[in-house]
């Protein structure tokens, strides 16, 4: 796994994001760095969510300072969505194109030059072995191979940050591993992976862990530091210590 080169693409600073007077993020702070994958955890209605909408441009923090890929997160939302790329747990391809029409949908959208779409195209699915099946409608596969086309469509425009909400939900171990390995190639190219995830053995795999509980940052470091701190074998130990 690449280890993060220590320049911040994401900066929070004292974020605050409420709905009236109820407060979904309390006070966050914390930067995340170029090639780092960043995992960010919490029980549901943690705060997770609400913090990755405002990450990616989709919602207005109420006060604090946030840039994203050198953006701000109040006035330059739509060169921070231009900068990232975005795949959530319920999927963002269209079931009735083909896998060769969802890239070049996508790469329309982020204006990818013309010339680079094809060449762009086979290289990525040559990474995941699906060339060969370009001409297949979405709908028609396994679940394991939309999950690495999404996160390949997800990445095809070479974003500075992706944004993975849940991505392995619901896919069998061996998927989900598969699925990991994109990750950590992902990394090594210097793209900066925000992961959120429910399953407590995949956090061993980032570079470093945050752990929210009721809209405030509870916990962050390394995994293997957050076990010390904490004297326990595992994150999903470490979790439970923390946040019951």
């Amino acid at each position: 796994m690449n280890e993060p080169n220590g320049i911040p693409v994401i900066r929070v600073k004292n974020m605050m994001k409420k709905f009236g007077d109820f407060v979904a993020n309390d006070n966050l702070n914390f930067e995340v760095y170029k090639g780092e994958i960043f995992g960010f955890l919490g029980a549901n209605g943690a705060g997770k969510t609400t913090a990755m909408k405002v990450l990616c441009g989709l919602s207005v923090p109420t006060s604090g300072e946030i840039t994203v890929a050198g953006y701000d997160a109040y006035t330059q939302t739509e060169e921070i969505k231009r900068s990232i790329g975005y795949m959530s747990q319920k999927f963002s391809l269209y079931e009735d194109l083909t896998v060769e029409e969802n890239f070049q949908f996508y790469a329309g959208i982020y204006k990818v030059p013309a010339k680079e779409i094809k060449p762009r195209l086979e290289e990525s699915l040559n990474k995941v072995g699906l060339f060969e099946h370009r001409k297949k409608l979405i709908g028609s596969l396994p679940l394991g191979w939309k999950q690495k086309l999404a996160f390949s469509v997800a990445t095809f425009h070479q974003p500075e940050i992706v944004f993975l909400d849940e991505p392995t939900s619901g896919v069998d171990p061996v998927a989900r591993r598969n699925f990991w390995e994109q990750i950590f190639e992902t990394s090594d190219r210097g793209i900066t992976v925000f992961v959120t995830t429910h399953y407590m053995d995949e956090a061993e795999y980032c570079n470093r862990v945050s752990i929210m509980d009721q809209g405030k940052i509870v916990a962050l470091d390394t995994p293997s530091k957050l076990k010390e701190l904490y004297q326990v074998d595992n994150i999903f130990d470490l979790f439970l210590k923390i946040v019951r």
